[in-house]
């Protein structure tokens, strides 16, 4: 037995995190949402945002766009669409992906999704907030 929470982040693709971890926080659609060994189950949606990872007293950060975490007997599981670490971001993508969709806003066309632009928007925030290690 181990003093530590088991997290795994798994996409339709591949698991993108495995490990034992102290420490993990989440953007849940109620709000920030942080996680402990001995947290009661728990299963809440996830929206667009950063999830971060604490072990040994060190931080990694996830993207994770959307998705559900499911916690029970210290044992996490992120299941969402997409996920990245923070070393695996392209960041310069990521920044021209934030500006088109800021342009795109701006532009204000009335012919143009705007609920897909804010997603983008947001996707593109979040890539960037978890490459600079920002919770």
């Amino acid at each position: 037995m181990t003093d530590k929470i088991h997290l795994k982040v798994i996409t339709h693709q591949k698991i993108v995190f495995e490990d034992y971890i102290d420490e993990l926080y989440v953007q849940a659609t109620d709000g920030r949402l942080g996680i402990l060994k001995n947290h009661i189950p728990i299963l809440v949606t996830l929206n667009v945002g950063v999830a971060k990872v604490v072990k040994d007293k060190i931080a990694q950060c996830i993207a994770v766009m959307g998705g559900i975490l499911k916690f029970a007997n210290n044992e996490a599981i992120i299941l969402t669409d997409v996920a990245e670490l923070d070393c695996d971001i392209d960041v310069a993508r990521a920044n021209h992906a934030k500006e088109r969709a800021l342009a795109r806003i701006q532009a204000k066309d009335e012919n143009m999704d705007m609920v897909r632009v804010q997603v983008a928007l947001s996707k593109a925030i979040a890539r960037i907030s978890a490459a600079e290690k920002k919770f």
